[in-house]
């Protein structure tokens, strides 16, 4: 993501993955607190795949589905999880694709990629999510993995 300005005049940017799950309520609240601390924008990603995608990744949305309409959840979304972080600069962003790949190439150039252990889909029983352990092994800045239940509610 080259804006075209120098680094000295860029902004601290934190990419943070949000698919709904408590355990990406989580990553989201952690990310708006570590970039209030650090003067950071963060930048909530909601990545979508549709049916007959290649590969196995996010559940499947609906063949009717409508990323305006995806972005409008998003954004509701973000005002009742962040309602007690106000003041920290939002981007918010719905992109089609696999969510790994999707969250690593929005974290190119950010200060960290923040991401909760487990989303929607997947085996409850395994540890780490395939999302967030994809985005721990290829992106190119730290990643944060954040646990459900770690964050604390607290500012």
């Amino acid at each position: 993501m080259n804006t075209g300005k120098n680094t000295s005049e860029q902004t601290r940017r934190i990419v943070v993955g949000v698919d709904g799950s408590p355990a990406s309520h989580e990553a989201l609240r952690w990310a708006a607190r570590h970039a209030r601390l650090i003067g950071a924008t963060v930048q909530a990603v909601a990545a979508y795949d549709l049916p007959g995608a290649v590969g196995w990744s996010a559940p499947a949305m609906e063949a009717s589905f409508d990323a305006h309409e995806a972005g409008l959840a998003l954004s509701e979304e973000l005002r009742e999880e962040l309602n007690s972080t106000a003041g920290v600069p939002l981007d918010e962003h719905v992109v089609r694709g696999n969510p790994a790949q999707v969250l690593i190439e929005a974290a190119e150039g950010a200060e960290l990629l923040v991401v909760g252990s487990r989303g929607r889909g997947g085996f409850s029983s395994l540890l780490l999510g395939s999302v967030s352990q994809q985005c721990a092994v290829h992106a190119s800045c730290p990643v944060v993995i954040v646990r459900k239940g770690t964050s604390g509610t607290g500012t």
